[in-house]
C-alpha cells in the first residue's frame, strides 16, 4: 500500500485543480482520495511525496501507431522491436492508456503487443487496437498482384465489407479503422476538395456490422462528402476532419460522435511544403484545418478527444505532450479542457470511464505528476516526471 501526498491534484471530472490532497493506493487500484485533513494514511504505507508537484490522472492518447510504417523489405522481427520501444516511450511520457489506429502493414501485430502488455510481459499503455484497417477498391481482384494480407483489408462490396469487419473482430480488434475520405487538393479558385472512397451503402455496412458486434469504428476523414458520409453513417470517432463545418459538428453532437483532431501531425512544416509544391504556393490546408478546430472548440456538447497520430516518423513516440499545447494554442481549448480531452473524455469514448481517466476511488491507480501547474503552462505535460500505472511506479524523476 502507498500514499501519494499531492500539492496540487487535477480533478478531471470538474476540470479544476485541488490543493493538498492524499491518494491511497492499494494494489492496482485507488482506495481513497481526498483532502489531507480527511484522508488518513494507513500505518506502514509507502509515502510518495509530491507536495511540490501537480498530480494528474494518467494520460490517454486516442490515436497512436505503435508500429512504424513497414517497408517492402521490413521484417516482423524488426517491426516488433520498434513497436515495443515505441509503447515503452509512450508509457514513460505519462500515457498510461492508448488507442492504436492501424498496424501500418504489420497485420495483427498490435494484438500481440496489446496482449503482452495485459499479461505483464512488457510495459506499455493499456491498449485498444484497430488492427489492419479496411479500404475500398472498385477494381476486381488481380491474381497476378494479390492484396497484401498484412496491410489494410481491401473490400469491393457490401458483403466484403461485413466479412472484413467480422474477420478483424474475430482476430481480436477492439476498433475498426475506416477511411471514408481520402486525399485533399484544391480547385483552381482555392476551394479544398477531397476524394470520396467507399460508396455510402458500403460505409453503412461497415459501421452497422461493427456496431452489431458490439465494437466501435474510427474514421480517417479529411473533409468533403466522405466526411459527411462518415457522420451520417454514425462513425463513432471522426479523425482529423480538416473540412468540418458547423452543420457537420452539430450533427456529430446530436449523434453522440466524438472528434479526434490530431493537430500536431497535420500542422507541421511538411504540410506547407507539400501544399507549396502542389499549388505553386497559392493555397494551404493548415488555415482551413485551424478554422475547423476553432469551430469545433466553440460547438457546445462536442466531445473533443486528444489523439496525437504519433507514428514514429514525423511525430516521435514519447513526445505526444505537444498535442495538449496544440489543443490550447491552435484549437482554442482552455488548458483544463485540453487535459480533460486526454483523460476523462478519451476514457469515455473508449468505454473505460469506470476504470481510468480520473483519480477516483475504485479506478486503476494510473497517476502522473509534473513539476509545475499545467493550467498555467500546458507545456508542463511535455515534461512528465512521475508515472504510476496500476499502482506500479514506472518513472520517478521529480526532484
Amino acid at each position: 500500500m502507498s500514499a501519494i501526498r499531492a500539492g496540487r491534484l487535477f480533478d478531471s471530472n470538474a476540470g479544476k485543480m485541488l490543493a493538498q490532497q492524499v491518494v491511497i493506493v492499494s494494489g492496482e487500484r485507488i482506495a481513497a482520495v481526498g483532502p489531507e485533513s480527511q484522508v488518513k494514511i494507513p500505518a506502514g504505507a509507502q509515502i510518495i511525496d509530491l507536495r511540490q508537484a501537480t498530480v494528474l490522472p494518467g494520460l490517454i492518447d486516442a490515436h497512436t501507431h505503435m508500429f512504424d510504417q513497414r517497408g517492402p523489405k521490413g521484417t516482423a522481427e524488426a517491426s516488433m522491436v520498434i513497436a515495443v520501444s515505441n509503447v515503452q516511450a509512450d508509457l514513460r511520457a505519462g500515457f498510461t492508456a492508448a488507442r492504436d489506429m492501424s498496424s501500418h502493414g504489420n497485420g495483427y501485430g498490435d494484438i500481440a503487443i496489446r496482449d503482452a502488455i495485459r499479461q505483464g510481459r512488457i510495459e506499455g499503455p493499456r491498449y485498444q487496437v484497430s488492427t489492419l484497417g479496411i479500404v475500398w477498391s472498385d477494381k476486381p481482384k488481380n491474381p497476378a498482384a494479390p492484396d497484401n494480407p498484412l496491410a489494410s483489408t481491401v473490400v469491393r462490396s457490401e458483403e466484403d465489407a461485413r466479412a472484413a469487419v467480422r474477420e478483424q473482430i474475430a482476430h481480436g480488434a477492439d476498433w475498426i479503422k475506416l477511411f471514408p475520405a481520402g486525399a485533399y487538393s484544391f480547385t483552381a479558385t482555392g476551394k479544398d476538395q477531397y476524394v470520396v472512397t467507399y460508396p455510402l451503402p458500403v460505409l453503412r455496412a461497415l459501421i452497422d456490422e461493427t456496431h452489431r458486434l458490439g465494437k466501435k469504428a474510427g474514421c480517417h476523414v479529411y473533409g468533403g462528402e466522405g466526411e459527411r458520409n462518415a457522420i451520417v453513417a454514425g462513425c463513432d470517432t471522426i479523425e482529423h476532419g480538416f473540412g468540418l463545418d458547423q452543420e457537420q459538428l452539430h450533427m456529430m453532437v446530436s449523434k453522440g460522435l466524438a472528434y479526434d483532431p490530431t493537430i500536431v501531425r497535420y500542422t507541421e512544416p511538411l504540410m506547407d511544403d507539400n501544399d507549396a509544391k502542389n499549388t505553386g504556393g497559392k493555397y494551404r490546408i493548415i488555415p482551413i484545418f485551424t478554422r475547423a478546430l476553432r469551430t469545433a472548440a466553440a460547438t457546445p456538447g462536442l466531445k473533443i478527444m486528444m489523439g496525437s497520430g504519433a507514428d514514429g516518423s514525423t511525430f516521435a513516440h514519447g513526445t505526444q505532450g505537444l498535442e495538449f499545447e496544440a489543443l490550447v494554442k491552435l484549437a482554442g481549448l482552455t488548458p483544463a479542457r485540453a487535459i480533460q480531452a486526454g483523460t476523462i473524455i478519451n476514457a469515455e469514448v473508449l468505454g473505460w470511464q469506470n476504470e481510468i481517466g480520473s483519480i477516483e476511488k475504485g479506478k486503476y491507480a494510473d497517476i502522473i505528476a509534473v513539476s509545475g501547474d499545467p493550467l498555467s503552462d500546458i507545456t508542463e505535460l511535455q515534461r512528465v516526471k512521475f508515472v504510476m500505472q496500476g499502482g506500479k511506479i514506472i518513472r520517478a524523476s521529480l526532484r
